[in-house]
């Protein structure tokens, strides 16, 4: 299997060009070390900054809450939607988290639950193919995960040399190695390996092997069909991890479970349906921590479908 090696400090990467990468960079690190509940507290002052400065994602947002809660109470998504900002605040504080805090330290904030899932399977000599969703405590789940046992996961380079070569040795850090997102038979031969490899199969990637399936209310989201490739591909068991943010400054809770139908089914439009399904599931236990500020509803099965997003929204977000 191919795995991507983590990037070596160049000197390249002193440039002035990326002055600013490393200013922001240091400062981040410099807040890491900060206490726990210090930094929850400036992370929901950052994410209040967010709301009132970055209106257009607000808009997005907004929309995105009302695409999958019509029923709500508008005076409720709008609280939801200002809880879910602060936690926008808080994920960049625990980026920095996941990617420096010592072992001990992050251990020393972490619960795990039906870790006994995951020990069924290496008794079976299976591997794991495990779906994450974007929440917004996604680094931290991450790093969480490689704690108790060091996996794999798909990776997508950064544009900024700098940022790539940060982000692959913080996501590394705790874990095996990282496939580039489109290295299929990479992916595979790790299952085959019996690793535990996750994948995030809840964003809009475009109608290229694609679906358009429910979630929520909206009849039909773009949902990839990558979960059947790797699901039906190799030696493995699917099965499904969350981290939530546990109240005050407990820490982060680590959970595995099974989904509630078996995936694969032998059909890929159904596997779309059953991960929809899930996600779902797992919005409804934290609907404050998903990242709705991504256009998960970008693309319709046609273009001559009018877009679930005004024009004002999309020449920001596409």
């Amino acid at each position: 299997m191919k795995s991507v090696e983590l990037p070596r400090f160049r000197l390249y990467f002193l440039h002035p060009q990326f002055w600013p990468t490393w200013l922001l960079v240091g400062f981040l690190y410099g807040l890491s070390w900060l206490p726990f509940r210090l930094q929850l507290a400036l992370g929901r002052g950052l994410g209040w900054l967010f709301y009132k400065i970055m209106p257009k994602r607000v808009a997005v947002a907004r929309r995105n809450l009302e695409l999958c809660f019509p029923d709500m109470p508008i005076p409720e998504r709008e609280i939801l939607l200002r809880e879910n900002f602060a936690n926008t605040g808080i994920a960049l504080f625990e980026t920095g988290m996941a990617w420096w805090w010592p072992d001990w330290r992050m251990r020393r904030k972490l619960q795990v639950e039906g870790w006994e899932h995951i020990e069924r399977c290496a008794a079976e000599g299976k591997g794991v193919f495990l779906l994450l969703f974007h929440f917004l405590c996604l680094e931290v789940h991450a790093r969480a995960f490689g704690l108790v046992k060091p996996s794999v996961g798909l990776y997508r380079p950064h544009n900024n040399a700098v940022m790539e070569y940060l982000q692959t040795r913080g996501r590394s850090r705790s874990n095996k190695f990282m496939i580039q997102r489109k290295d299929v038979r990479s992916m595979l031969a790790s299952l085959d390996a019996g690793e535990v490899a996750g994948y995030l199969p809840d964003q809009d990637y475009g109608r290229h092997r694609s679906v358009f399936v429910p979630l929520f209310n909206v009849p039909d989201a773009c949902t990839t069909t990558g979960t059947t490739i790797f699901a039906a591909g190799a030696h493995c068991e699917t099965l499904i991890s969350t981290c939530e943010r546990l109240p005050g400054s407990q820490g982060y809770r680590l959970t595995i479970y099974p989904p509630e139908h078996p995936i694969p089914s032998g059909d890929e439009t159904t596997d779309a349906i059953h991960v929809n399904r899930e996600v779902e599931r797992a919005i409804r236990t934290m609907p404050n921590m998903y990242m709705w500020v991504h256009r998960r509803f970008k693309t319709r099965p046609t273009d001559e479908l009018k877009s679930y997003y005004p024009k004002k929204q999309r020449r920001k977000d596409s």
